[in-house]
C-alpha cells in the first residue's frame, strides 16, 4: 500500500459521531449461564441508555426471547447471530473511513491468545454484512489476530496500545513489534503508535487491553487507571505505566493532560479470585459517556472526573459488577459504528 494510500484512511475516533452501537446479548450457551438473568438485566440497562441518543444493534439466540426483557425498543434494533459470548468490543468490526467511505474491517478473534472458544463469535461481522443489517460499507477481512479493546485511536492518526496483548505469543506470533507496528499504521491509516509495556488488572483475560487501563478522551487528554496504594498487587505495575504516560506527547509535541482515575476497591468472586474492576471501561456515545459502576465508594468520584472530561456529555453510570464475574466490563460489551455505516431498519 502507498503512501497516499495510508493517508486515505483513518480510524475514528470513539468521541466523534455515531450512527449504532452493537451489543451480544447473553444466552444459556454462553459462560453466562449461571448468571444469566443478573447479566441480562445489566445489558439491558446498558441498551436502554444508549438508546436515548442513537440505534443500538442487539446481536440475540432469539429475537423473541431477547426482546421480552425490555421495557422500551426504541431506537434498539434485533438479529440473530449465532455467538460463543458477549464481547462485541473483541469480536465486532473495527470500521475505518476510507476518503469518507465506511469500510468494515474483519479480524480474526481467536479467544484472546486462544483462551476461550470464539468460533461463533468470529463469524458474527460477516454475518451482519451478509444479513444486509450494516449498510453503506464495505467488508474487509484479515488474516491477522486483533481485538477492538486492544487499540485506541484520536481519529488523526495515533494509536495507543499495550505490548502485554499485541505481542502474546498466542496472537499474531510471526511478527515482531516493528512488523506489528507498519500492520496498524497500514490498515488504520495511523502516523504513529504509542506502546505502553507496564500495567495491568488482575483477573484480566484479555493481556492488558488498553481499554481497562488508559483511554484517549479527546487528542490531548489520556484518562488512565491509578493505583496509590503501595500495599496492592498492582502498584509497581500502575505507577511505571503512568510513568510511561507522562513521556507520551501529541503529535505536536506537547505532553497528554493526564487525569488519573479512581482505584477501585477489590472485588472478588466466589471462590476469592480478584476481579477486573475498572473505571477506564467506558463507553462514549453521542450525548453521553456510560461508566460502569461497581457499587463501590469510588463510583461517586469516577461519575464526577467524567464529567469534568466531558462537560458536554451526560455521564450515565450503570452498575456493571455483574460484568467483572466474567473477566469484562461496559466498554468490552459495546461497539461503536461512525455515522457513515447505516443500520438495517
Amino acid at each position: 500500500m502507498n503512501n497516499s494510500a495510508v493517508q486515505s484512511l483513518r480510524l475514528p475516533a470513539e468521541w466523534e459521531p455515531q450512527s449504532f452501537l452493537q451489543l451480544t446479548f447473553p444466552h444459556c450457551d454462553s459462560d453466562w449461564a449461571y448468571l444469566l438473568e443478573e447479566a441480562s438485566a445489566c445489558f439491558v440497562d446498558i441498551i436502554e441508555a444508549a438508546a436515548r441518543f442513537q440505534k443500538v444493534l442487539v446481536v440475540c439466540d432469539n429475537v423473541k426471547r431477547v426482546r421480552a426483557y425490555f421495557r422500551n425498543t426504541s431506537n434498539v434494533y434485533f438479529v440473530e447471530v449465532p455467538s460463543n459470548d458477549t464481547w462485541a468490543r473483541d469480536h465486532g468490526g473495527i470500521t475505518v473511513l476510507d476518503n469518507g467511505k465506511a469500510v468494515v474491517q474483519d479480524y480474526i478473534f481467536n479467544g484472546w491468545g486462544k483462551k476461550f472458544e470464539a468460533g461463533l463469535d468470529n463469524q458474527i461481522t460477516k454475518s451482519l454484512i451478509d444479513q444486509g443489517f450494516l449498510q453503506q460499507c464495505e467488508l474487509k477481512s484479515f488474516d491477522f489476530v486483533l481485538e477492538g479493546g486492544s487499540i485506541e485511536s484520536d481519529g488523526r492518526g495515533t494509536i495507543l496500545t499495550t505490548t502485554d496483548c499485541l505481542l502474546e505469543e498466542n496472537r499474531n506470533p510471526q511478527y515482531t513489534q516493528q512488523e506489528i507496528e507498519d500492520i496498524l499504521k497500514q490498515n488504520f491509516g495511523a502516523k504513529r503508535v504509542l506502546w505502553l509495556n507496564s500495567g495491568y488488572l488482575a483477573g484480566d483475560d484479555t493481556d492488558s487491553h488498553i481499554d481497562t487501563i488508559a483511554r484517549l478522551c479527546n487528542e490531548n487528554t489520556i484518562a488512565y487507571v491509578g493505583c496509590n496504594n503501595p500495599e496492592d498487587e498492582h502498584f509497581g505495575a500502575l505507577q511505571k505505566m503512568k510513568a510511561e504516560l507522562e513521556q507520551f506527547t501529541t503529535e505536536d509535541g506537547t505532553p497528554y493532560k493526564l487525569v488519573e482515575l479512581p482505584f477501585a476497591d477489590p472485588c472478588f468472586d466466589d471462590e476469592g479470585n480478584r476481579l477486573p474492576a475498572t473505571y477506564a471501561n467506558f463507553t462514549i456515545i453521542n450525548g453521553a459517556v456510560l461508566l460502569p459502576v461497581y457499587g463501590l465508594k469510588q463510583d461517586a468520584e469516577a461519575v464526577d472526573i467524567l464529567q469534568r472530561i466531558f462537560p458536554e456529555k451526560e455521564i450515565i453510570p450503570i452498575n456493571c459488577r455483574v460484568l467483572i464475574e466474567q473477566h469484562g466490563s461496559l466498554h468490552c460489551v459495546t461497539m461503536q459504528y461512525p455515522e457513515a455505516v447505516k443500520l438495517k431498519s
